[in-house]
């Protein structure tokens, strides 16, 4: 991806405002957000720098916006209520599969914000860490209603929130950014029913998987 081209934004936005985060999507997905400047950014929406900052007063704030609309998040949270209904481990790989197609399409951006991280001003680490710990919250309430539900056992629904992340992500950077598929292919479907049986097998409760 080098642009929004295929991401849709959510909410009764004002075309100038979508516009803006569209063109800032693209910019930061090929040139980093370290490289695009907020006056790059108004020249490529065609606007004026003044109105750019009308629409977010910094370009942090810019930032947290399109993480927060065109990252993972949006779909995922959206996904919770129906993967709460589908048996545990079907739930697992379903969410898994809909993290990693986003992922996918979104892996442009995943590895430009993989670098920007690592030379980020603290500015820049703030935003993207409370999108982080947005996201395993999100993770952390399907692991929660389901401990209450009585279907998993007793554990931190945060850690468990950190592993299930963990394992779909490293498989998408292992595949998709370091291209290990080219190298030997390999059965997506396959690799995460497996992952998520593992991964179902050390956090159901014995209850549950007894009965």
């Amino acid at each position: 991806m080098t642009g929004g081209k295929g991401i849709k934004s959510l909410g009764p936005y004002d075309s100038t405002h979508e516009r803006i985060l569209e063109t800032a999507l693209g910019l930061f997905s090929t040139k980093g957000y370290q490289g695009a400047s907020t006056r790059e950014i108004a020249q490529e929406a065609g606007i004026a720098e003044v109105t750019l900052f009308r629409h977010f007063p910094s370009k942090e704030k810019l930032l947290q916006e399109i993480l927060s609309r065109f990252s993972v998040l949006p779909a995922l949270k959206a996904y919770i209520p129906a993967a709460l209904e589908l048996p545990y481990e079907e739930a697992l790989v379903s969410l898994a599969d809909h993290l990693l197609d986003t992922l996918v399409q979104i892996k442009d951006w995943v590895r430009i914000m993989q670098a920007e991280v690592q030379r980020s001003p603290e500015k820049l680490l703030t935003v993207f860490h409370g999108f982080i710990d947005d996201l395993f919250e999100t993770y952390a309430s399907f692991f929660r209603e389901l401990q209450q539900r009585g279907t998993l056992g007793d554990f931190d629904p945060e850690y468990a929130a950190r592993a299930f992340h963990g394992i779909v992500f490293c498989y998408f950077s292992i595949e998709e950014l370091l291209h290990r598929k080219r190298y030997k292919a390999n059965d997506r479907g396959e690799a995460i029913r497996q992952f998520m049986r593992i991964f179902a097998l050390g956090t159901v409760s014995r209850t549950a998987a007894e009965a």
